[in-house]
């Protein structure tokens, strides 16, 4: 699997300022989390067949594609998070539907777990990270964070972009995956 994450990786060449141990430790971060999290993504109850490239696809339904997620939000808060003040007061009735879909799903986080912990079902988690990292990604392409409307806007969208991240931190912690700082 790390060979695996090492091969799509450099595939896509997004890695050269790091160093060899960076990228030593960064490889077995994506491997390990990418056979984790396709393992635990599917409900404990059903068969499946552990597919190593399906499984490492920096654009599907995997751990990758929420490592990448991570990282990515933190890249943008190292930027521009900086700005980020804590008495954040936005006004919430000017909500873009992006952003109200991600604080909906934000808001849903804890009765996720209390669902996966009664169920005694990790892909409950799984399946729930997927979306967040999904709607994440959607919000970020549709929506500048750095260069948004106005300041309200941005320090909302800052907010929403550390709880978000703080969250896909979390549930990948529960499932015993680590998430790269920066990928």
């Amino acid at each position: 699997m790390t060979a695996t994450a090492k091969k799509h990786t450099e595939e896509l060449g997004k890695v050269s300022d790091f160093n060899d141990e960076e990228l030593k430790d960064l490889y077995e971060v994506l491997g390990l989390g990418a056979m984790k999290f396709y393992l635990l993504r599917v409900d404990p109850k059903k068969r499946m067949v552990f597919n190593p490239e399906e499984s490492i696809d920096f654009h599907g339904y995997t751990g990758p594609f929420v490592q990448y997620t991570y990282a990515r939000i933190k890249s943008v808060l190292r930027k521009v998070g900086a700005e980020l003040t804590s008495n954040l007061q936005p006004s919430t009735t000017n909500l873009l539907p992006l952003e109200k879909q991600l604080i909906l799903l934000l808001e849903q986080y804890q009765d996720t777990i209390h669902e996966a912990a009664l169920e005694l079902n990790p892909s409950v988690i799984a399946n729930y990270l997927f979306q967040l990292a999904k709607t994440f990604n959607s919000f970020y392409t549709e929506h500048s964070i750095a260069n948004a409307e106005s300041e309200e806007k941005k320090q909302l969208r800052l907010c929403i972009s550390k709880m978000s991240a703080n969250t896909l931190q979390h549930g990948m912690q529960l499932l015993g995956i680590k998430v790269p700082e920066r990928m």
